[in-house]
């Protein structure tokens, strides 16, 4: 597989969590809008698979919907990998470093709505969103090291 950009060793200096969550991604003007599928998450930005490559360099806008309020954060493309699928996965890094912490929390609380939907379908069991909180941090918060 290519690599546009930075070699994969200098894109892992920090450890990745894969997610799954729905992202839009726009142009910062507001342009291009689309929704995408986040990759993984890490201190430094995220990924995702998008349609089409973004030139390395290109400032964006990452949204994430599925928390209340929405997260939106600049981010910048780093790097750019063609899928055998077709379609490129596309790294980005924060402009702001809080907004990497924050990514990494809204990561969290959409693992934990989902693992409350699983149990649910699953088990039958109708979890508030403590009581699926308090499951969740008790069998998986050990993934989400601080660094």
């Amino acid at each position: 597989m290519s690599v546009s950009g930075a070699p994969a060793a200098s894109r892992r200096t920090f450890i990745r969590h894969t997610v799954g969550v729905p992202i839009v991604v726009r142009k910062v003007d507001g342009s291009g809008a689309r929704e995408e599928q986040s990759v993984n998450v890490s201190e430094g930005g995220l990924s995702f698979v998008s349609e089409n490559e973004i030139p390395i360099g290109t400032t964006i806008e990452v949204c994430i919907a599925e928390v209340d309020p929405p997260f939106q954060a600049e981010a910048r493309v780093v790097w750019a990998s063609p899928e055998p699928e077709g379609g490129w996965c596309t790294g980005v890094q924060f402009l702001e470093a809080a907004d990497a912490f924050r990514v990494r929390m809204v990561e969290q609380v959409c693992a934990i709505e989902r693992y409350r939907r699983e149990v649910e379908a699953v088990d039958g069991r109708l979890l508030t969103p403590q009581e699926a909180a308090k499951e969740w941090i008790g069998k998986y918060a050990g993934r989400f090291p601080g660094k």
